[in-house]
């Protein structure tokens, strides 16, 4: 019978060992160079509302499935527009998720750091409870196949704070560490997770702290780039890197699997940016083109609202319930949007937009 895993022994950042190495430092100018092309065209959507409120929803589902939290692109698109408790609890947990990376962005951005309070306030609303940072001990990590114990992080809440505390000035004091700060946020990763503050969140808690800090070093304006679609392609890996690190002190390996997966995911985001903005240029011509009532504020509309209601509509626009029952059938029988009723609602949808957001994209 195999024996349990002991306790994990936190070691202070930054990792006493040279992080950039010949090959991680290639890798590091191949992620930097596709971040700063995603920074650049992310600048070109005339309304940043747009991808705030549309990619972060599939980042929020791709984020939730790895912890088992699976719910459908229809019933996640169609949150947007309901009230919390008409949710399934599948599609609420997701939506939370989405809710909270907006409102961590804007809060770190007011606020020109990332503190625990930060994560702590992240992680409630994603768990939405206020437990707060672990006291008890009897935390474990289990394959979830085997339920066999892979991994045993800090049981001692001094210690867990002591950590916490180090990994707090890591994030924010540059002073510690000269490294780049993709590499950075890859250690930062490595950490959380291997400390594993929280009784549950921690997963989807840490993926959000990989974009807040992009954002917090200016490396991205907007929080759009997600890994939790690469860690779902290659989770076996993931899991398995972060415990060499653990385990063989092998830096380097855990480091080229995630500075390719800010390079891959970069471009993948980069074609679908480039799609919205494409799909929105010729929605606009052509609707410019065959109806008088065409406006910039009803394209930002059906483009931030890939499903959309005419309560909405006339909430956005300004308009009567009339006129943007007018403006949306009329979209609809020219093929923009797909009338769908349920119950006694109808709904809206951009499905070109939603097949943009959703479809596997390949080099």
């Amino acid at each position: 019978m195999l024996e349990e895993p002991k306790e994990w022994k936190w070691k202070p950042l930054p990792p006493d060992i040279n992080l950039e190495t010949k090959k991680v430092l290639k890798a590091t100018l191949e992620a930097q160079r596709h971040l700063s092309e995603l920074k650049g065209i992310s600048q070109t959507i005339p309304n940043q509302g747009i991808i705030l409120n549309t990619l972060p929803l599939q980042e929020a589902k791709d984020s939730s499935e790895i912890e088992n939290i699976v719910t459908t692109h229809d019933s996640l698109y169609k949150a947007d527009l309901e009230n919390e408790e008409s949710l399934d609890q599948a599609t609420k947990e997701v939506k939370r998720y989405a809710v909270v990376l907006r409102e961590g962005y804007e809060k770190v951005v007011k606020d020109g750091f990332l503190s625990i309070r930060h994560i702590k306030i992240v992680q409630e609303v994603i768990e939405e409870n206020d437990a707060g940072i672990r006291k008890l001990p009897g935390t474990k990590l289990s394959n979830t196949n085997t339920g066999k114990i892979v991994f045993v992080p800090p049981q001692s809440k001094t210690v867990i704070d002591e950590a916490l505390t180090n990994l707090e000035d890591y994030i924010n004091d540059d002073s510690l560490s000269d490294v780049h700060p993709i590499i950075k946020m890859t250690v930062i990763h490595y950490q959380f997770e291997s400390i594993h503050p929280f009784y549950d969140g921690n997963g989807r808690t840490g993926r959000i702290i990989n974009t807040l800090y992009l954002v917090l070093k200016g490396l991205l304006d907007v929080p759009v780039l997600y890994l939790s679609r690469y860690i779902v392609k290659n989770k076996s890996d993931y899991y398995r890197l972060l415990q060499k690190v653990r385990t063989d002190n092998d830096w380097e390996s855990w480091l080229l699997y995630m500075l390719e997966g800010v390079a891959s995911t970069s471009i993948d985001t980069i074609k679908v940016i480039t799609g919205i903005k494409e799909l929105m240029i010729d929605y606009k011509h052509r609707i410019r083109k065959d109806y008088s009532f065409y406006s910039q504020d009803l394209i930002n509309h059906i483009f931030k609202h890939p499903y959309s209601k005419i309560a909405y509509l006339q909430t956005d626009l300004k308009v009567s319930r009339p006129t943007a029952t007018k403006y949306l059938d009329e979209l609809a029988e020219g093929g923009f949007l797909i009338k769908v009723k349920q119950g006694r609602d109808n709904y809206y949808i951009n499905k070109s937009l939603i097949k943009l957001l959703t479809e596997e994209r390949k080099d």
